[in-house]
């Protein structure tokens, strides 16, 4: 039995950017994680070990974004490259990264990336 398992708006203050100053102040940064996994066994067993553990995707995504980068899309995966690696069984892993009032000529909320591993 296949579903959908996501670990969404995790927010971090984090230092990634091509532009001095945001290497220097950092932003917000928000991510989302969303995979396709068997939830069969855990669906029965009701066992943490059967299933994809929360609390292991969030230091993932934490570790990831300690680390700057240029980019957004190195970020967002370097983290799905990550996880893929922690539980081989996921399937078409999407992460988005999310840089709270990007640096552009005007207003703008947030920019994204997202990326993703089949």
């Amino acid at each position: 039995m296949k579903g959908l398992i996501e670990l969404t708006g995790m927010r971090f203050e984090a230092f990634h950017g091509c532009l001095p100053e945001e290497r220097e102040k950092g932003n917000v940064f928000v991510v989302d994680f969303s995979c396709s996994y068997d939830l069969q066994k855990a669906s029965e067993s009701d066992d943490l070990a059967d299933t994809m553990d929360y609390g292991a995707v969030y230091d993932i995504v934490a570790r990831e974004m300690a680390e700057p980068s240029n980019l957004l899309e190195n970020v967002a995966w370097r983290i799905a490259r990550s996880i893929r690696a922690s539980f081989p069984e996921a399937a078409d892993i999407r992460v988005c990264v999310a840089k709270r009032n990007p640096p552009v000529a005007g207003q703008a909320d947030w920019s994204k990336v997202t990326v993703g591993i089949d």
